[in-house]
């Protein structure tokens, strides 16, 4: 099962619609604290509707408590900080795919950690574009890392 892993996400909505691709899609969905918001939170549900039973989801209490537990394991990095596109990995099954916050993305120490598992994706260069939204960012990542696999699981 592929893992999306969310470190310090911010936005409800964004959560809450990542929540449901994870559970429409078989994908377990880690979620590292802080968070900015409560898991409880209107808008959080409400982007997920009520897909909520039906989603596998594991928080975690902090960054150092998620690579204690899954640190060994096929991490990569989204990041708009490599020349590396999503499309150039050969995703395993188990595969974590980590996200960082909507503001500040992950920290620099575990992009020196996980420096050959950074993926991007391609977008225009200009001084006034960052990143996509993060929800799209995961989707579009994650049905790559399906696709590879013959949408396991899917029909």
């Amino acid at each position: 099962m592929i893992n999306i892993v969310l470190y310090q996400p911010e936005i409800p909505p964004n959560t809450g619609t990542i929540a449901r691709t994870c559970a429409i899609t078989g994908m377990k969905l880690h979620l590292i604290k802080p968070l900015g918001f409560n898991i409880d939170d209107k808008a959080v549900k409400r982007a997920g509707l009520d897909y909520w039973h039906l989603l596998d989801l594991e928080v975690h209490e902090s960054i150092e408590d998620f690579l204690e537990k899954y640190g060994n394991e096929e991490i990569y990095l989204a990041t708009t900080k490599t020349n590396r596109f999503y499309t150039e990995v050969n995703y395993s099954e188990n595969a974590f795919i980590m996200f960082g916050k909507e503001t500040a993305g992950l920290p620099a120490w575990l992009h020196e950690k996980y420096k050959e598992n950074q993926i991007t994706i391609p977008m225009k260069q200009h001084e006034d574009i960052r990143s996509l939204n993060l929800s799209n960012s995961v989707n579009i990542v994650a049905f790559e890392a399906l696709r590879q696999l013959d949408f396991p699981g899917l029909k």
